[in-house]
């Protein structure tokens, strides 16, 4: 289990979707970094919490990860669209077949980006559009390496998924009976 993951937080991120994500990377055993998209570690959540993150942006080599995640909220995806370096290495990144997530917002940067073509995904039902692939309304969604979820009330099982290509059962049982989701302990 070495692999590494990087979760990205603009202001206004949604403060579940990425804090639930990197705890249940956490339980597992995952090394997840938080990255500030501003230029100090701190970091202003939608609902007015106040973070530091891990790093910035500018203290990482985006390609140094295995995984890369944008999690959601309106004004925390609009942060994250605006900056054409992340945009760049996500691209990189996604193309080069390594495991990708987006969630809530989130899928719509992609949708811009070219990325959903051909792609069964989901996102936050306003921000879906004619993005060239296919839309769910399942609460996350997998094809190939891309995990996409609908929102807040997803988080969970987006990060499931994202798990479900790093660990194994055990540990997912595991960590799903430690948060009482899904299965029992065997």
């Amino acid at each position: 289990m070495g692999e590494r993951t990087a979760i990205f937080f603009a202001d206004g991120f949604e403060d579940c979707e990425g804090l639930i994500t990197v705890d249940m990377f956490r339980r597992a055993g995952l090394r997840i970094d938080t990255i500030s998209m501003n230029a100090e570690k701190e970091v202003h959540t939608s609902h007015g919490v106040t973070l530091f993150a891990d790093t910035t942006f500018s203290g990482i080599d985006a390609s140094d990860y295995d995984v890369l995640i944008l999690p959601g909220g309106k004004k925390g995806v609009a942060n994250l669209e605006a900056s054409e370096p992340l945009k760049a290495a996500y691209r990189k990144h996604y193309e080069a077949g390594k495991l990708s997530g987006a969630i809530c917002a989130a899928p719509s940067i992609l949708g811009h980006m070219g990325l959903l073509r051909g792609k069964t995904y989901t996102c936050f039902p306003s921000f879906n559009a004619e993005y060239g692939g296919t839309y769910s309304e399942e609460l996350a969604v997998t094809d190939g390496n891309l995990v996409t979820g609908r929102g807040m009330g997803a988080t969970i099982e987006f990060a499931r998924q994202l798990l479900m290509q790093l660990i194994d059962d055990e540990t997912l049982r595991k960590v799903e009976y430690g948060m009482q989701y899904k299965r029992k302990e065997s």
